[in-house]
Order: C-alpha cells, then sequence, then structure tokens
C-alpha cells in the first residue's frame, strides 16, 4: 500500500483508506480470464484510478465504460502506450497476453509469497517464444511476513 497504492483493487483501497494516487503505475493492462475473475466477483473495474485496457477477441463489449477493450495486436497496442507522456504500464494478468508481450517487458516486479498451492498459472504462457533473458536484480524487500518484493530491469542492451 505504501510503495504501490495503485496495485491495490478499488475495494482494497476503500477498506483500507488508501487515497495515495498511483506512485509508478497510470495503466493497467489484463487478458480476458483475468478480468473475468473479477467480473465473476461482481467487480466490472477493480482498478478506476487506472486506464485499464482489456485484451480480449471474445469480449465485444465492455461491462464498465470506463474499461477499453482491445481486440488488435497487444504488441502494437504496447508501443503505442510507451510513445505517450506518463507513468509505466503494468501487466497484471495473464500467461497468455504476458507471453505474447514478453519483448515489451522492461521491468519484472515479482512477488514472492510463503505459500506454496502446488499448481498455478505461469509467469508466461508455453505459447511465448523461447527467448531467454537474464535481468538484473535492482531493488528487492522482504516485508515482516516473508513476502519479498524483487524488481528487475531488463538490461538496456536487450530492450526491444
Amino acid at each position: 500500500a505504501t510503495h504501490y497504492p495503485e496495485t491495490l483493487p478499488a475495494p482494497a483501497r476503500t477498506a483500507l483508506s488508501v487515497t495515495a494516487e498511483g506512485t509508478h503505475f497510470d495503466t493497467v493492462l489484463e487478458g480476458r480470464r483475468s478480468y473475468e475473475i473479477g467480473l465473476k466477483a461482481g467487480v466490472t473495474n477493480a482498478f478506476p484510478h487506472l486506464r485499464h485496457l482489456v485484451f480480449s477477441r471474445t469480449l465485444t463489449e465492455s461491462p464498465d465504460p470506463t474499461v477499453e477493450l482491445v481486440a488488435t495486436d497487444p504488441t502494437q497496442t504496447v508501443r503505442d502506450l510507451k510513445r505517450r507522456d506518463g507513468k509505466d504500464i503494468w501487466l497484471i494478468g495473464g500467461a497468455e497476453l504476458a507471453g505474447a508481450l514478453y519483448h515489451q517487458i522492461d521491468r519484472l516486479i515479482l512477488k514472492v509469497g510463503a505459500l506454496t498451492v502446488g499448481t498455478g498459472i505461469p509467469l508466461f504462457s508455453r505459447t511465448a517464444t523461447f527467448d531467454p533473458r537474464a535481468w538484473q536484480l535492482t531493488d528487492h524487500t522482504v516485508l515482516d511476513s516473508g513476502a519479498a518484493f524483487l524488481t528487475y530491469n531488463r538490461p538496456a542492451e536487450s530492450a526491444a
């Protein structure tokens, strides 16, 4: 809440009385399947404080007027977003979307929790291009709970 207040969904922001403007991101990208998790819970836009883009070739109408549906190439959309003035872009969910945007990702901020569930969604889909990449650890924070936040930047020579 202190370092990344914009990453809290609106209901959590309200419950925790978080009113801080985003410090890092002004745009959030999400794949359809990740977005539908919120829809099933009755949340049409978990991030109304950010520009919210949902990538889908199957949704034809946004359930929320503040959520933009994007059916076109995610890579070109992100290239266009990077050219505009503003803060960074946050990719919240979707291994398929992360795989499609693999070459556009400049920074990884990974939260590692002290909990395992035995299964889950990979960071990048199995359809992502095989392209091993070394990342540079630029920051880390470990909370009393044991959760660790690791920030990795893509080295400049491999930036897209």
